[in-house]
């Protein structure tokens, strides 16, 4: 039998950039947490460049089916519109979709949901600040009874200003988990994969000081079987 993270990991078709980034970013243990195997339904909301879709498209099998999530509203920031359709272009069992934030109707009886450093942004007006409750919402009711919902992100201190999200690119996490809890997952724990003790949480992420070695979250919640 395959082994389907690691053949992930080990394609061929992913770009040097990628691979260089696999150090800092722990694929294999992420994709593990998550539970990417063959046949599974992953769905990459704002996928970036497509580091992660990439992974799952290999990881899910010919059997399985990833959708590159971007909403409309957001298709020529960073090309990231652009770059899902490239990435479904290489992988025939990735869609891109390209739908409104708040009204994505295309995806149902997901096993995961995945986001990886996007979740603060939600909170900020370069993305027209949705409703973040109707967001999770819309996200438990993409998956299925008992799939699960995956969200990565850079760590703020505890009870850091919500303005944060903004000028740190930082969310606390204890507010994440509060507002995906509302929405009626269940928190089912975290990796610490991506934990760093040395960041202290007052630097933008993208400070290079900091860059690609600050301290991350990764919690799963799960959508109840019943």
């Amino acid at each position: 039998a395959r082994n389907p993270i690691a053949e992930a990991i080990n394609d061929s078709r992913r770009p040097a950039e990628d691979v260089a980034r696999d150090a800092a970013r722990h694929p294999a243990e992420l994709l593990a947490f998550a539970g990417v195997e063959d046949g599974r339904v992953v769905v990459d909301w704002l996928p970036g460049g497509g580091y992660f879709t990439r992974l799952f498209a290999v990881g899910v099998g010919s059997t399985g089916t990833v959708y590159a999530w971007v909403p409309s509203e957001l298709k020529d920031k960073y090309e990231l519109g652009k770059n899902a359709e490239a990435v479904a272009a290489e992988h025939k069992n990735v869609t891109a979709i390209i739908e409104p934030m708040l009204a994505t109707t295309s995806i149902k009886d997901a096993d995961v949901v995945w986001t990886s450093q996007n979740y603060h942004d939600l909170y900020n007006e370069g993305f027209g600040k949705p409703d973040i409750g109707a967001f999770n919402r819309q996200v438990f009711n993409m998956l299925k009874p008992g799939g699960v919902y995956i969200i990565v992100d850079h760590v703020a201190a505890a009870g850091a200003p919500m303005e944060v999200t903004d000028t740190l690119h930082r969310i606390d996490p204890a507010i994440v988990k509060q507002e995906v809890e509302a929405a009626g997952f269940v928190f089912e724990g975290e990796s610490d994969v991506l934990r760093n003790p040395a960041d202290n949480h007052t630097l933008n992420v993208f400070d290079e000081k900091i860059r690609g070695k600050t301290d991350q979250f990764v919690y799963k919640f799960r959508k109840p079987a019943a």
